[in-house]
């Protein structure tokens, strides 16, 4: 089974940070910083630090695992974070050099029910979870009112 590890990255400001995927023939989406375990890594957390390096050049707090998202061949843990540096043109990714695989950029959105609404984020599942964690105040952080 594949495993990949993403992070729902808080900033100080309660942003989160997405990277918008828009591919030739697709509807533009949203999704959450992270990819695969590889077999070096240590640890999820491991490569969910390697990851968030490779994309955004960002160093992260992990603060728990918030939901995770299962099918037949894959599973997706969403870890919830704190970011306070990062810098997109610093990435380093493999995926950014390959061809053919669209543009990818990052954006900062309001950790809020609007700004999720705002965005077509995938899975639409840890869009459903946030929606309600933040409706729920179960994040732990959220912005004040």
């Amino acid at each position: 089974m594949i495993e990949r590890v993403r992070a729902v990255l808080v900033t100080a400001d309660d942003t989160m940070l997405v990277i918008r995927r828009t591919r030739p023939g697709i509807p533009t989406y949203w999704v959450l910083p992270g990819g695969g375990v590889e077999p070096g890594d240590a640890s999820r957390e491991a490569a969910l630090h390697r990851e968030i390096h490779e994309e955004i050049a960002g160093k992260a707090d992990v603060v728990r695992l918030l939901h995770t998202v299962e099918t037949d061949d894959e599973r997706q843990l969403f870890y919830l974070a704190r970011i306070a540096t990062w810098s997109f043109d610093d990435r380093t990714g493999p995926e950014f050099s390959a061809e053919g695989r669209g543009e990818y950029a990052l954006e900062e959105v309001p950790l809020t029910p609007e700004g999720l609404d705002g965005i077509d984020l995938k899975p639409e599942e840890i869009a459903h979870v946030l929606r309600g964690a933040i409706g729920a105040g179960s994040l732990g952080f959220e912005a004040s009112p």
